[in-house]
């Protein structure tokens, strides 16, 4: 027997894992490619269940992660940018590429639960922001924060700590 995950899953069959956070936040989410991580991949699926009233994830935009969203059932709202919102459901396929600029967000304001396919990489130096906020996410540090404007050699001592310390 090995511990390490199937190359073959059956959604029906994947644990689902719920993460709602208040009235309106979250979503439950099932892993369709538990291997690929593990095997030296970086794609992943997973599908997601967003409940009526909720959307799973802030508006962002992605450094270096493409995304894809296939709607399977029920009906949401896709938020691109400044475009005008769109009614997306099944059948419907959402492409979000990296590096734009431009920030996206799928919602359930609808009464039945919206179902998708979540697709895209997991960079471990990705760089996310948040237009609605302000905040950015680092991967790399585990950071997610707000950043403030400074020059580049603010908070630096007149003799650096390098030359202080030398002793040659």
């Amino acid at each position: 027997m090995s511990d390490t995950p199937p190359q073959i899953v059956n959604a029906d069959n994947q644990p689902e894992i719920e993460r709602l956070m208040g009235d309106h936040w979250g979503a439950a989410f099932t892993p369709m490619t538990p291997s690929m991580r593990p095997g030296g991949g970086s794609l992943g699926i997973n599908r997601m269940r967003v409940p009526p009233g909720h959307a799973a994830v802030p508006f962002h935009a992605h450094r270096k992660e493409d995304e894809a969203f296939f709607v399977l059932s029920g009906r949401g709202v896709f938020r691109y940018g400044e475009e005008p919102l769109r009614e997306v459901g099944p059948g419907d396929c959402i492409s979000c590429p990296a590096g734009t600029g431009v920030a996206h967000q799928l919602a359930n304001p609808f009464d039945e639960d919206f179902v998708y396919l979540a697709i895209g990489a997991f960079d471990p130096d990705e760089v996310c922001t948040y237009p609605d906020n302000g905040k950015i996410m680092v991967r790399g540090i585990g950071q997610v924060g707000r950043m403030t404007t400074a020059p580049y050699m603010d908070g630096e001592p007149d003799l650096p700590k390098l030359l202080a310390d030398w002793q040659g």
